[in-house]
């Protein structure tokens, strides 16, 4: 990247914003999430299958969750964007109403 160029910097890449258009939401929704089941499930009532209860801290339980949900809504949002976008075609073969 040149200094000297300052459009250079100021577009982002394709994949950088597909990856903030997967993160960012799925962070969110992450969150909302956790707060739905948490507020419904008691993280010292968690078990491993109906084994003993899991001697895990509240945190921990919040942590881990919140990781997996965001790994779980990351995965289903990539996907929608991979199968929403459509590959580089020339401008004229692309359907109309389809994103580019």
């Amino acid at each position: 990247m040149d200094a000297a160029d300052p459009s250079a910097s100021a577009v982002p890449k394709q994949s950088s914003r597909w990856a903030m258009a997967v993160a960012w939401p799925s962070f969110f929704m992450a969150g909302v999430m956790e707060a739905l089941v948490f507020a419904v499930v008691d993280p010292s009532d968690l078990s491993w299958f109906g084994a003993e209860r899991l001697d895990w801290s509240r945190q921990a339980v919040y942590t881990v969750s919140f990781m997996i949900f965001w790994l779980v809504i990351s995965l289903a949002a990539s996907v929608s964007v991979m199968l929403a976008t459509l590959p580089d075609l020339p401008e004229d073969a692309h359907p109309r109403g389809w994103p580019r």
